[in-house]
């Protein structure tokens, strides 16, 4: 396998299991602009451990999800107090204090970063990716998932049926924080150097992308998502310049003008998103979808009326 395809795999598996890790805290009707510190705390906690403490693969991974998990639950009791517009700026701050806090610790290596001894190949975030998203399918399908669904939908409601919605939330929220650090944990590995700046708002941004127009309501949601979003621009890059070439070479205009390179993907991803936003703002994959989908649904559906009858 070529260099280009393991990196591309390795960096699909570790969106999806990033975007699972937003997708929880969604799904409950929070949405988290955090991400990119969970991330981040996942990271460093690895890669600390690995090159000051020469601590085994195993240990470095589990570290960096348990440090991310543990702080999620620490400040989801009071950031979750917080609603709407004010738990987007409220999750968001969490991001920038993280990224502040890393920047000037010289144990963390500042601004210049920390090298990463043990590497791992594209074959472990991938099994990691899809025990992860195993792991959420089956979660959502538990009673747990039912009354995450239902928080979703109506809290005050929920509430009335006996759920505890504060503590519901407050799981969902540290559960998506430590996949969020694995995904961390398994980036500082994979490219052997973690650098704060990496871990940015528009990360954040992205992967909440992922989750919102993946759609929220199931879990094949964030795995659509975050494949269209790391596919779509890397099917792009060669396709966009050669489709521009054939266009103007028809038009006879390969004198008289350059085609745009394939940085042009990106307006194109871009327009993509709007039109997502506009006709499809609650995702691609709903749980209308997925019900149409089933087997006996489709059965049903190719049958005359009179048969349906």
């Amino acid at each position: 396998m070529s260099g280009y395809w393991i990196g591309l795999i390795t960096i699909l598996s570790i969106n999806v299991i990033f975007a699972y890790g937003i997708f929880l805290a969604v799904a409950t009707g929070q949405l988290n602009l955090g991400g990119a510190g969970f991330q981040a705390l996942g990271a460093y906690a690895a890669a600390y451990l690995a090159m000051e403490m020469d601590q085994p693969l195993a240990v470095t991974i589990a570290a960096g999800m348990i440090v991310a998990g543990i702080i999620g639950f620490a400040i989801a009791f009071p950031i979750l107090r917080l609603k709407g517009v004010y738990l987007v700026l409220g999750t968001f701050a969490f991001a920038e204090v993280v990224a502040g806090l890393i920047l000037n610790s010289d144990a963390l290596g500042g601004a210049t970063g920390l090298p990463v001894p043990t590497f791992i190949d594209w074959e472990v975030p991938a099994i990691a990716a899809v025990i992860v998203a195993l792991g959420v399918f089956w979660l959502m399908a538990t009673r747990f998932g039912l009354v995450v669904r239902s928080v979703h939908d109506d809290e005050v409601v929920a509430d009335l049926m006996g759920v505890n919605v504060r503590m519901v939330r407050v799981t969902a929220f540290a559960l998506g924080a430590a996949l969020a650090g694995l995904s961390g944990a398994l980036y500082a590995h994979a490219f052997s150097f973690v650098e704060i700046q990496v871990f940015n708002a528009s990360l954040s941004i992205y992967v909440l992308l992922y989750v919102l127009l993946g759609g929220a309501q199931t879990a094949w949601g964030p795995l659509f998502g975050a494949a269209f979003f790391t596919l779509l621009p890397e099917a792009l890059r060669d396709t966009l310049p050669a489709l521009k070439e054939g266009v103007f070479g028809a038009l006879g205009l390969e004198g008289a003008s350059n085609p745009p390179d394939e940085s042009w993907r990106f307006v194109i991803l871009g327009v993509a998103t709007v039109l997502m936003m506009i006709f499809r703002p609650e995702g691609l994959i709903t749980r209308t979808l997925i019900e149409r989908l089933r087997p006996g649904n489709l059965a049903r559906a190719g049958r005359p009326a009179e048969a349906a009858e």
